[in-house]
């Protein structure tokens, strides 16, 4: 068999993903207990691994890659520039059954461009197109790009759409594009997210020039009337920091962007829909606990009537019970006083 047809676990896999609708990529957010819990409340919502780097795949002694087949569809979002490595790496997530493998090209914090990769690399479009090339040779799964519109001073349209014609030549066919430049000196990756301002025609314009392509936008986004907007320009929207402020908008997702059934579960259900999985957690991982996994919880009651004591009770009591499923129930009462 073919490095390009192999996934040794026979872990299934989506055919096509539907990419209306997605949660960004979050680093130290969306790890896989993150994940687990947004999936309690969408079934069709993409979910993105947060980055992970090469090395850390290959090197590293914690597994990395690991995730619960709830999830799918998934996303992996490797972290790296070296093709070789890449495609190393894209073996390894074929194996675990993603369902795509995402490059990360728009990250501008100092450490991702120490390494070499992130959004500097908007700067190489070559060498993104050779892992891209590379990546594609050992596997069917599908590799695609998350980007910016351009870096420092080289923001125009004809910037981004050389380098999004170098990666078509070399197999990509998603682009997810973060709709504001980066500026890799000067500012923080928080500044980043913020002061560089957001030009979202030029992401339309590119799917009007490239119809072909699939083109996500992403920046800036935090309502469901906004993402109404957008999507007669673009294929899909995707967003982070507003699911994570308030990830309970998970639960209109797919009735409203997806033509099915909406989730019926109550905030109060899917705190309680949860407490197996954390038991399984922690009972078989060492590394897991409690606290890993609320912690993505803390803001699931976010306008509620609650919201404060429930955060508050997880935030002081879940470390000091790191392996009690039952934190839930009292985090529960506690916010009935």
């Amino acid at each position: 068999m073919k490095n390009k047809d192999r996934n040794k676990n026979n872990f299934p896999r989506s055919d096509r993903v539907d990419h209306t609708f997605s949660v960004a990529p979050m680093l130290d957010w969306t790890d896989k207990h993150c994940r687990y819990f947004y999936r309690l409340m969408t079934k069709h919502a993409v979910l993105y691994t947060e980055m992970v780097t090469t090395g850390a795949v290959i090197h590293g002694q914690n597994d990395y890659l690991a995730y619960d087949q709830a999830e799918h569809p998934v996303v992996l979002q490797l972290g790296g520039s070296d093709p070789v490595a890449m495609a190393e790496c894209a073996i390894k997530a074929t194996d675990y059954g993603y369902d795509e493998i995402n490059i990360n090209v728009g990250c501008p914090s100092d450490r991702v461009q120490n390494g070499a990769f992130g959004a500097c690399l908007m700067a190489q479009p070559q060498l993104v197109a050779e892992c891209v090339e590379k990546m594609r040779s050992v596997t069917s799964t599908p590799i695609t790009v998350k980007t910016r519109i351009g870096i420092d001073d080289f923001d125009s349209y004809e910037f981004l759409t050389d380098f999004v014609k170098s990666n078509i030549d070399a197999g990509c066919e998603h682009f997810i594009i973060h709709a504001r430049k980066a500026w890799l000196q000067g500012l923080s990756p928080k500044q980043n997210r913020e002061i560089p301002e957001l030009n979202y025609s030029r992401v339309y314009q590119l799917k009007n020039d490239f119809p072909q392509l699939t083109i996500s936008l992403n920046g800036g986004v935090e309502t469901f009337e906004q993402i109404d907007q957008h999507l007669p320009h673009v294929d899909g929207v995707m967003l982070g920091r507003a699911v994570y402020q308030n990830p309970y908008m998970l639960t209109e997702v797919d009735a409203r962007l997806y033509g099915q059934a909406a989730s019926t579960l109550s905030r109060e259900e899917v705190a309680l829909a949860i407490m197996p999985y954390i038991e399984q957690q922690v009972s078989n991982d060492p590394r897991a606990t409690t606290w890993h996994i609320v912690r993505h919880m803390l803001n699931l009651f976010n306008g509620q009537p609650g919201a404060r004591a429930w955060r508050r009770y997880l935030s002081e009591n879940a470390r000091k019970h790191p392996k009690n499923a039952d934190i839930i129930n009292l985090a529960l009462n506690a916010m009935k006083g």
